[in-house]
């Protein structure tokens, strides 16, 4: 085992009706003034927005709202919030969502307690970011693990720049987690939350370490138990049973636990943003889009763990491991499928790109050629590129 330093912080309120412990929580932070941050129409549509501010109301907390957060959550509205937050003496920011209106909360909790430094700079890694405010979440759709994570990820649209943030000020104070709060969400959003769920845990699972022998363990029965419950949840997103173990899952998949003592990889997740940042397409679709390209790209760096990965998560008995590492690979790619998402550039809503749209797309993910992605394989924009044009073909 590895060293590593493992710190979650954020309460996490799980089950039916645990959004009447919300005044609880709001207690223990001592929040009187709350700032509200929620999506389009689904959290009004279903009254959930009402009930919150309800309970807000008779717990004595003063509120004011901030709705209109778009998937690939963009900086404009942070920037908007932040404003309101300081004018309003917020206490504490309430996200009621899932992880774009989560990471707008957390931005607006840092740009709020920092009035003096624009929130971009923090992304751009141009400020250090030394203090923030508690972010509080009522989750509606399990995918992103913004719940419980240390990272938030922004969108400059007038830039054209999609950045992440890893700090230990972006775990939230609090999590409320209601499986019936998923219940209306549409088909394909359930099956990117899945998509998603998985791809934080592939992404810290393949990554050069292979002696952690308790986090790997992890690592795979959360694999297997998504697998298991995805297609149920995909397939009626009001099967409590199954919502309520994707929603775990998700909390879990990016809350550090299924990586420690490893390096996280991430390459499909750098590969995915590109493609959101340019096109603006669904998170999760951007990243089953690349997953199997990227896999076959960089498999001969190790087939035994992705024979591992084949054997232990999708019951692969080829004893060859490169066979068996095809064979999980193609399956995991089946599965994907199964739900109704993209497996290659093709079947996004972009289409396929020409040369000079997947040389954009490379250069865009290595930041202008002056970055390197990923630790299984280190990724240069030439590597990047031939996996975008893999993707391409596929």
């Amino acid at each position: 085992m590895k060293s590593f330093e493992y710190c979650v912080p954020t309460r996490v309120v799980f089950g039916t009706d645990s959004l009447e412990k919300l005044p609880a929580q709001l207690e223990k932070c001592g929040a009187l003034r709350v700032l509200v941050v929620y999506g389009g129409q689904s959290a009004k549509k279903s009254g959930l927005l009402d009930k919150v501010l309800a309970i807000l109301s008779g717990a004595g907390s003063s509120h004011q709202e901030l709705g209109g957060v778009q998937p690939n959550p963009h900086l404009g509205l942070a920037r908007e919030g932040v404003k309101k937050a300081i004018a309003m003496d917020a206490q504490l920011i309430l996200a009621i969502g899932g992880g774009s209106v989560i990471d707008t909360a957390k931005a607006i909790a840092h740009g709020a307690a920092n009035p003096g430094t624009d929130i971009w700079e923090f992304w751009k890694r141009r400020a250090p970011l030394t203090k923030s405010m508690p972010v509080g979440v009522v989750l509606t759709i399990p995918a992103a693990g913004s719940e419980t994570s240390d990272s938030a990820v922004l969108t400059n649209a007038e830039a054209g720049e999609k950045r992440g943030l890893n700090t230990p000020f972006n775990r939230p104070a609090f999590a409320i987690l209601d499986p019936l709060l998923a219940a209306t969400l549409p088909v394909h959003q359930v099956a990117c939350g899945v998509s998603d769920i998985l791809m934080h845990t592939l992404d810290r699972y393949f990554n050069p370490v292979t002696d952690n022998a308790l986090t790997d363990e992890l690592a795979e029965a959360l694999l297997r138990v998504v697998l298991e419950y995805g297609p149920a949840a995909v397939r009626d997103a009001h099967d409590e049973k199954a919502m309520s173990e994707i929603m775990w899952a998700g909390s879990l998949s990016h809350n550090g636990l299924t990586g420690l003592g490893g390096k996280k990889d991430f390459a499909t997740h750098q590969l995915g943003h590109a493609l959101s940042e340019k096109f603006d397409v669904y998170h999760g679709d951007s990243l089953t889009a690349v997953w199997s390209s990227w896999a076959r790209s960089v498999m001969d760096e190790s087939p035994a763990r992705f024979a591992r990965f084949a054997r232990n998560v999708w019951h692969v008995e080829e004893a060859d491991d490169t066979a068996a590492a095809l064979a999980g690979i193609a399956k995991q790619e089946s599965f994907f499928r199964s739900i109704g998402m993209p497996v290659c550039l093709g079947e996004l809503s972009c289409g396929k790109q020409d040369e000079a749209g997947l040389a954009d797309l490379a250069s865009r993910c290595s930041y202008g050629k002056t970055r390197t992605i990923g630790t299984f394989r280190v990724l240069d924009y030439e590597k990047i590129l031939a996996i975008y044009r893999r993707a391409n073909e596929a």
